[in-house]
């Protein structure tokens, strides 16, 4: 979507009254995600972890001003991006054009038939593929994994999602860094 299809997707958007949602997913594990950090001279910091292959995915929709997030034990799956929409249809209550990426969940049969049972209320346009840096949402992600939840060492991964969350929601109270995630994907207000 260049900047281009983008005010087309605005203009139709404020034409119809819709509020405009990008919407992406991703993963978390007890893997801690390591940047760098500081330590007094000589001492290298080390980090241990524990480490299972339990996961959980977050969903995101980040609109002009505000985002909105679930997690979801496991991979996300129709049912869940199902219950992430109506959630956000439910906090909204415009009418959405949500811009997510092509990934196969969002064109499951389960969520398109859910998609048009919804009256029109949901509109839905596609990323073009391979192209993560027009999706304001992926900052998001980007933040909390190399900001927020950096260097953490859980023990399970119920620590992960209380921390994640924390994080998050102190996230959604921050004007200027959702600005930031909107200007960091080139699609400034």
């Amino acid at each position: 979507m260049e900047a281009q299809d983008l005010a087309c997707a605005q203009k139709k958007a404020r034409r119809e009254g819709r509020t405009i949602v990008f919407i992406d997913e991703s993963g978390l594990s007890e893997k801690c995600p390591v940047t760098r950090t500081w330590a007094p001279r000589g001492q290298t910091p080390v980090i241990q972890q524990s480490f299972t292959w339990k996961q959980m995915s977050a969903i995101a929709g980040l609109s002009w001003w505000r985002f909105y997030f679930r997690f979801f034990d496991g991979a996300i799956r129709g049912e869940q991006v199902i219950e992430f929409l109506g959630a956000l249809k439910r906090q909204i209550r415009h009418k959405l054009l949500v811009i997510w990426d092509g990934v196969a969940t969002h064109r499951s049969r389960l969520v398109r038939a859910w998609l048009e049972q919804q009256d029109a209320h949901i509109a839905v346009a596609a990323l073009p593929p391979y192209a993560p840096e027009l999706n304001p949402v992926e900052a998001i992600w980007a933040y909390l994994k190399k900001h927020e939840i950096a260097n953490l060492c859980p023990t399970t991964i119920g620590e992960v999602s209380d921390f994640a969350r924390r994080r998050l929601k102190s996230m959604q109270r921050r004007p200027r860094l959702i600005q930031a995630f909107w200007k960091q994907a080139e699609l400034a207000l």
